[in-house]
């Protein structure tokens, strides 16, 4: 694996000499410019507006024009010997949770691989305390022509170093939303949440692919066998606006289990059309007992007439 970038982690009074190695890589279709009149290869040539002449990459510097005109020129001396700290120095600046940086910010990933055997140690301290504590270290880095904040994480036990741009440079999002207070029904949040469920089951990344790639490569393999291109079956146009969200993610719901070969879970009810109850039969009312009169006999203590 090529070396991007030689230097040194410092971590306190730590010194871990590195290497950088790029950790990932894109897959694209190669493809140049052609004249579409006759498939001709079009070349971009520099050229030189002062000499009106075509100049070799060699003699290529870098410039800058200032707002009055004048231009002045930079050549990979002037740029390799900038008087910057983070030129050949990782250095470590604090360590956060992960979840305090957004990822919006990160940006390209490098591998973190010790430049000789004496680094191990601390390489492997440092790794072993981001683990422990569960926290990204910040730094600065300075990479090709620009300087960047970024973090070292470990990722299978490799420490990773990943460029991010700077907090000014992300765009705000601010009048993007919907605007105006929405309100999302508790019945229709749990239909979600259902559908969700039965999306992540199974799920594997790693399984994923490009399909762009792959259907360009098929007309490619077309047009140089001289076949018919291949075309993709029409889709049905997608509804301009939801008119039932809750009929839309039972539907939802009901092809992604599906999908996943599981039975149809019972629907709930939905707010809007509550399903009829159904009337228990009635029982007839009990006759009311009747209470037992308690007949007391009362003797009489009044004397008797004599007849």
């Amino acid at each position: 694996m090529q070396t991007t970038w030689k230097g040194t982690i410092s971590f306190g009074l730590v010194s871990i000499p590195v290497h950088l190695y790029s950790a990932t890589q894109e897959h694209d279709v190669p493809l140049h410019q052609v004249h579409a009149k006759d498939g001709g290869r079009v070349r971009m040539k520099r050229y030189c507006e002062r000499e009106e002449k075509e100049v070799p990459y060699a003699e290529i510097a870098k410039g800058y024009e200032s707002p009055d005109g004048r231009t002045v020129t930079l050549t990979d001396e002037d740029l390799a010997d900038l008087p910057l700290p983070s030129k050949k120095i990782i250095d470590v600046l604090a360590f956060v949770d992960a979840g305090e940086i957004d990822p919006l910010m990160f940006s390209k990933a490098y591998y973190v691989g010790v430049a000789d055997q004496s680094a191990a140690k601390p390489y492997a301290l440092l790794r072993d305390a981001l683990l422990d504590a569960g926290q990204i270290a910040v730094t600065k880095i300075a990479l090709r022509t620009r300087e960047s904040p970024a973090v070292l994480r470990v990722h299978e036990g490799t420490l990773v170093l990943q460029t991010c741009i700077w907090p000014d440079e992300v765009r705000p999002a601010a009048g993007i939303a919907p605007e105006g207070e929405v309100t999302v029904r508790p019945q229709e949040l749990k239909m979600a949440r259902s559908l969700m469920d039965t999306l992540s089951e199974d799920f594997d990344l790693s399984q994923l692919h490009d399909d762009y790639q792959q259907a360009l490569q098929q007309v490619i393999t077309a047009r140089l066998e001289g076949v018919e291109l291949p075309h993709e079956e029409a889709a049905g146009e997608a509804p301009d606006n939801v008119i039932d969200l809750m009929e839309a993610l039972r539907s939802s719901l009901r092809q992604a289990q599906s999908e996943h070969g599981r039975a149809a879970e019972p629907e709930e009810p939905s707010e809007e059309k509550p399903a009829p109850r159904k009337r228990a039969p009635a029982k007839k009312a009990a006759a009311p007992a009747k209470a037992a009169k308690k007949t007391t006999t009362r003797k009489s203590t009044a004397p008797r007439k004599a007849s």
